[in-house]
């Protein structure tokens, strides 16, 4: 048996991974970045993928399985995710392979009944992020919160959190810390910290790879709907209700309404379905509307794409605007001309 790596570009390459996983029940996802087949002759008898942070796609030939291949391909891929950097590392499994896995270093996250199983490299990063949040928890009033990704900040994000800040005593605004959008991580919170600065119950966090991340939603990077999105969608809801809410005393939710994005507004259905069983109550807040259209982060990118500043203007708070002329902004703007339709 060897390892080898398939180019996921060549069509009879990735069709040899696709063909063995759907022979498990399992499928090749699209935003995989790096693909390892484990052969037997001339026979896939396994294979695995990376993806970011996330190990996926794993899977063995039945009659192989507790022979060593799965550690062979988990090795290769940790080997690799290290090499690109990557240090903290997750894993989806079923709840039947979890054991597999545990005893090279993984340990569990959460599990969402019989469907999935997350794992990471660290043997308490999840309990260490719970330990940090709890220091901002608030044990006066009614305590809220707000995901947000603004990639950029806009008027109709700035109407959102004034909105849940006005209904709530402290409200928890998580920015989506994945650095898969045209504005940089750092550079979308910032926006946010300095469009906010004026609401005095606001406490800022930075996701990080708990929420909204390619470890607890990795579709909600992907262009595309699909049965995926609601498992992801349930599974991050779930983590966000069962373990986050409570170290926060967190009792209720406010999501913007989704009239453009099919992921996001099944996402916001996930939530209103899962989080009411962990006490807390889902708000689903009218989007804000300009000339009769809900003001929304793609059209900011779409007007910067086409240089139409003016337009852009009345859609951004003036903190925004500011930045966006500046010269740190202007590699931004560049990327946005090449690629004008990029979702998140």
């Amino acid at each position: 048996m060897e390892l080898r790596e398939i180019v996921l570009s060549l069509p009879t390459d990735r069709r040899m991974a696709e063909t063995f996983l759907q022979s498990q029940g399992l499928r090749l996802e699209e935003d995989v970045e790096y693909t390892v087949v484990a052969v037997e002759g001339d026979r896939v008898v396994g294979t695995g993928s990376l993806s970011g942070k996330v190990l996926k796609c794993i899977a063995v030939e039945p009659a192989l399985q507790g022979q060593g291949i799965a550690s062979q391909i988990l090795s290769e891929l940790v080997h690799e995710a290290f090499r690109r950097g990557r240090d903290h590392l997750f894993l989806f499994t079923r709840p039947e392979n979890e054991t597999v896995f545990t005893p090279m270093g993984f340990s569990v996250v959460e599990r969402m009944e019989k469907d999935l199983v997350l794992l990471e490299n660290r043997a308490n990063g999840f309990v260490q992020y719970l330990v940090a949040l709890r220091n901002h928890r608030e044990e006066v009033g009614v305590s809220g919160s707000v995901v947000v990704n603004c990639n950029p900040f806009t008027l109709g994000h700035r109407y959102l959190l004034e909105y849940a800040a006005s209904r709530v005593h402290t409200l928890h605004v998580f920015v989506v810390e994945e650095d898969r959008s045209v504005f940089p991580t750092e550079v979308r919170f910032k926006l946010v910290q300095e469009g906010t600065q004026d609401i005095n119950n606001i406490k800022l966090h930075r996701g990080g790879p708990y929420i909204i991340s390619s470890a607890t939603f990795p579709s909600y990077f992907l262009k595309e709907p699909s049965e995926g999105t609601r498992l992801y969608g349930r599974f991050d809801a779930t983590i966000f209700g069962k373990r986050i809410c409570p170290v926060l005393n967190i009792t209720r939710r406010f999501v913007g309404e989704e009239p453009y994005c099919p992921v996001t507004s099944i996402y916001n259905q996930c939530l209103y379905d899962i989080l009411p069983k962990y006490g807390v109550q889902v708000e689903i807040i009218p989007r804000l509307e300009k000339g009769g259209k809900a003001v929304s982060a793609s059209t900011v990118r779409k007007l910067l794409s086409e240089g139409r500043w003016r337009e852009t203007k009345d859609l951004v708070p003036p903190t925004t605007f500011e930045f966006l002329q500046s010269e740190e902004a202007r590699p931004i703007l560049d990327r946005l001309k090449k690629a004008p339709n990029s979702r998140h």
